[in-house]
C-alpha cells in the first residue's frame, strides 16, 4: 500500500494532518488528524510521532504494509526529521512533494491524496523505486524526491574522528565548489552501483558537487567486459581471450557514448564540466586516454576493484596477459590507480608511487544493513517465500528452522559449487550424529543480478542441476536457491537472520558482505580469497579456510551450529565489534573528498600504496589513533587453519 501525508495550521497551537491510502490505483481510505499543540515544547517531535502513532495504528488494524508516502513539503518544514524516521522507524520510502502557492488553498486531505499520487509515480515493478536517468544519462540517485537520512543519521554511524575528518574534508569542497564526476558500467545492481547510490546521496547532504555518469547498456559488449573479468580472475575458460573484433567493438561502444553523452558542450567532460573525474570500472577504461588528449588539466582516479591475476598477467601469450596489456595501455595515463587493499591485485606494470589501498564499503543506513522490525521482517519472509513457491523452489522454513545463508552473485567467481558439497558434508555428519531433521539447518543462496553480468542465469543454471545431482538430491528440500529482484530490504532480511554466513569465493575483490554479516552480528565462515581476509579476525568473529577446503568448511560449520564449546556465542559477541568505519559510506566519502580536494588543486598525490583512508585522516588533521578499529594494516599475512 501506498501513503499521502500532508499538514496545515488551523490554529497558532493547532495542526491538521492529513492521511491518504492508495493501492497504486485508487485512493481506498483518508483520514485527518488534528493535534493539539497548546502545551507542547517540542513541536516537531510531537508531530512525528503522531504521524508514525497513526501509520502503525492503521497497518495493525488493516494488516497493510505502506511501502512509499508522499510527504508534503509544508509538512516537513514544521517536522524536518520525519521523512528519515519514516525510512529507519516504519522501513516507508518517503517522497517530499513541493506544496505549491496556490495548492495552499486545498484542504488538508485534497493534499494527502495529492501526495500519494506523486509518490505513486515513483514506483515501479516488485514495488521498488524507479530507476531515474535524465539527461547526458546521469543517474538521478533517489529521485523523485526520496529522502531516506539526515546528515545526524551518518553522524551517529561512525566514531568522532571520522565524522571530523570528513567535514573538514567535505567543507574544502564546497567552498571551492569542486565538480567531481563518476563514470561506471551500470547504474544498479552489483557493488559499484551500490556504493556510487549512498556516496552520492551522502555527499548531496554535505552539499558537495558529485555527479554520476553510466553508458548507454550493450550486451554484447557486456558479454565481452564479463568475459575479460573471468579472464583476469583465472576463471575463464583457458581458451577465452580478448580477440581484436572485441577490443574494436568495446572501443567504438565508449566513443559513441562519450561523444553522444559527454564530450559535448555542457556535458561533464566538455571543458569545465569537471574538476576531477573517477573512472570506476574496467568497462569504461577507454574515457581515460580521450580526456587525458581533450582536457589533459583535468585529473582522472582509476579504480580497480576486481581481482587482478597479477602472476598471470606476466605469463608471455596468456589470456591474461592479453586482456590486461589492453587495459594498461588505456589505464596508464591516469593520475591515481586506486585498488583494493590487497598487493597482489595491482600488476608489476603499475608505478607503486601512483597505487593508493582502498576498500570497498557499505551504507550502514541503507536498505541492506538499516535494522529492520520483526512486522517488516514478517512482510519479507513472506514475500521471498511467495518468490520460492511462483518458481517451485523450497521455502525457508525460519523462524521454526534455521538457515546458512550465502549472499553473493551467482558468478563463476563465488564459489557456489563449493557450498553446496559444504552443506552436505555437514548434513552427512549431523545424521551420522542422529540429529533430527527438524534441527538441522537449511541452506539459502541468492543475491542480485546486474545488467552487466550475463554469467548469471549461466550459473545460477548450473546450481540448479547440481541439487538434483548424486549426494545432493537427498537434501533438496531443504536447500533453497534464488535469484532476487533489486529489493534491498529483501537481502537485509535473509541475511540478518541466518543462523551463519558463508562466503566461499575463489577470487574475490573485497566483498563488503562480510562486513555486512559481521555487522549484524552474524558468524562468518569463509575462504581466504581477495581482501575477505582483512575482514575476518579467525577464531573472533569468523573462520578462514584455504580455497577449496570443503572438508574444514563443514566442520567450523558443524560446530557453529550445534555451539560446541560455546563458540557461537563466542563469534556473535565479538561480531560488530570487528567493522571498521572506513567500509562504511561516510569512510568511503572522506577517501574521495581527499583526493578531489587534492587534485583539484593542481596538487601530485603519491600515495606510494598507503591507505587513502590513512592519508585522508591525516590531511583532516584527525589522524587514526591506535585504539581505533581499523582494516589490518599488515597485508594478507594473516594466520589461519
Amino acid at each position: 500500500m501506498h501513503l499521502g501525508l500532508s499538514a496545515v495550521k488551523t490554529g497558532p497551537k493547532e495542526i491538521q494532518i492529513g492521511y491518504s491510502v492508495s493501492d497504486g490505483i485508487y485512493s481506498l481510505d483518508f483520514a485527518v488528524h488534528t493535534v493539539d499543540l497548546s502545551s507542547v515544547d517540542d513541536v516537531p517531535a510531537t508531530i512525528a510521532f503522531a504521524v508514525l502513532e497513526g501509520i502503525m495504528a492503521f497497518s495493525g488494524r488493516h494488516l497493510v504494509k505502506f511501502v512509499c508516502a508522499g510527504v508534503g513539503s509544508r509538512l516537513v518544514d514544521i517536522c524536518p526529521r520525519l521523512p528519515s524516521l519514516l525510512w529507519s522507524k516504519l522501513d516507508v520510502i518517503p517522497y517530499i512533494q513541493p506544496i505549491r502557492e496556490f495548492d495552499t488553498q486545498e484542504e488538508v486531505d485534497e493534499l494527502a491524496d495529492s501526495m500519494v499520487r506523486k509518490a505513486v509515480m515513483w514506483i515501479g515493478p516488485q514495488e521498488m523505486p524507479r530507476l531515474d536517468i535524465v539527461v547526458r544519462n546521469m543517474v538521478n540517485v533517489d529521485g523523485g524526491g526520496i529522502h531516506l537520512c539526515d546528515l545526524q543519521d551518518y553522524e551517529k554511524s561512525v566514531g568522532e574522528p571520522l565524522w571530523k575528518a570528513v567535514s573538514v574534508l567535505a567543507k574544502d569542497l564546497t567552498d571551492r565548489k569542486v565538480k567531481i564526476r563518476f563514470f561506471s558500467a551500470t547504474p544498479q545492481g552489483g557493488g559499484v552501483a551500490l556504493m556510487r547510490h549512498a556516496l552520492i546521496r551522502f555527499f548531496r547532504l554535505l552539499g558537495v558537487d558529485c555527479q554520476w555518469f553510466v553508458p548507454k547498456p550493450n550486451p554484447a559488449v557486456f558479454r565481452i567486459t564479463k568475459n575479460n573479468h573471468n579472464i583476469l580472475q583465472g576463471v575463464a575458460d583457458p581458451h577465452e581471450h580478448l580477440s581484436d573484433e572485441d577490443k574494436t567493438k568495446w572501443s567504438k561502444w565508449l566513443e559513441h557514448n562519450a561523444e553522444r553523452y559527454w564530450f559535448r558542450k555542457g556535458g561533464p567532460l566538455a571543458e569545465g564540466g569537471a574538476d576531477v573525474v573517477i573512472i570506476d570500472d574496467p568497462q569504461m577504461i577507454g574515457l581515460i586516454p580521450m580526456i587525458k588528449k581533450r582536457t589533459p588539466h583535468v585529473p582522472v582516479i582509476y579504480r580497480s576493484h576486481i581481482e587482478i591475476r597479477s602472476d598471470l598477467t606476466t605469463i608471455s601469450g596468456s589470456p591474461q596477459e592479453g586482456v590486461w596489456q589492453f587495459l594498461w595501455k588505456h589505464i596508464k595515463p591516469a593520475d591515481v590507480f586506486i585498488a583494493h587493499p590487497v598487493s597482489g591485485f595491482v600488476p608489476a606494470e603499475v608505478d607503486i608511487n601512483r597505487v593508493g589501498m582502498m576498500p570497498a564499503t557499505t551504507d550502514w543506513l541503507d536498505g541492506l544493513n538499516k535494522p529492520i522490525a520483526l512486522w517488516d521482517t514478517q512482510y519479507y519472509f513472506r514475500g521471498f517465500n511467495n518468490m520460492c513457491s511462483a518458481d517451485r523452489m523450497a521455502n525457508i522454513a525460519f523462524p521454526s528452522r534455521g538457515y546458512i545463508c550465502q549472499v553473493a552473485r551467482f558468478d563463476p567467481s563465488k564459489g557456489i559449487p563449493d557450498v553446496l558439497d559444504a552443506y552436505a558434508k555437514l548434513r552427512q555428519r549431523l545424521e551420522k550424529e542422529r540429529v533430527p531433521t527438524a534441527d538441522t539447518p537449511q541452506l539459502l543462496i541468492c543475491g542480485h543480478g546486474a545488467i552487466d553480468d550475463p554469467d548469471g542465469t549461466i550459473i545460477y543454471d548450473q546450481t540448479l542441476k547440481s541439487i538434483d545431482g548424486e549426494g545432493l538430491h537427498a537434501y533438496k528440500a531443504d536447500i533453497v536457491v534464488m535469484r532476487l529482484g533489486p529489493s534491498d530490504q529483501m537481502l537485509n532480511v535473509l541475511l540478518s537472520n541466518c543462523r551463519i554466513a558463508l562466503q566461499l569465493s575463489h577470487r574475490e575483490g573485497f566483498e563488503v558482505k562480510v562486513s555486512e554479516a559481521l555487522h549484524k552480528n552474524i558468524p562468518v565462515v569463509a575462504y581466504a580469497a581477495g581482501g575477505i581476509p582483512l575482514q575476518i579476525c579467525h577464531g573472533q568473529n569468523g573462520f578462514l579456510v584455504t580455497t577449496g577446503d570443503t572438508a574444514k568448511v563443514a566442520q567450523y560449520l558443524h560446530d557453529l551450529w550445534l555451539n560446541v564449546d560455546g563458540v557461537y556465542e563466542k563469534l556473535q559477541t565479538h561480531a560488530s565489534c570487528k567493522v571498521s568505519d572506513e567500509v562504511s559510506t561516510v569512510g568511503n566519502a572522506a577517501c574521495w573528498a581527499y583526493l578531489a580536494g587534492k587534485l583539484s588543486k593542481g596538487e601530485t598525490i603519491e600515495p606510494h600504496g598507503q591507505w587513502i583512508y590513512d592519508m585522508a585522516r591525516e590531511a583532516a588533521g584527525v589522524p587514526v589513533e591506535k585504539e581505533e578499529q581499523v582494516l589490518p594494516r599488515q597485508g594478507l599475512a594473516l594466520q589461519y587453519n
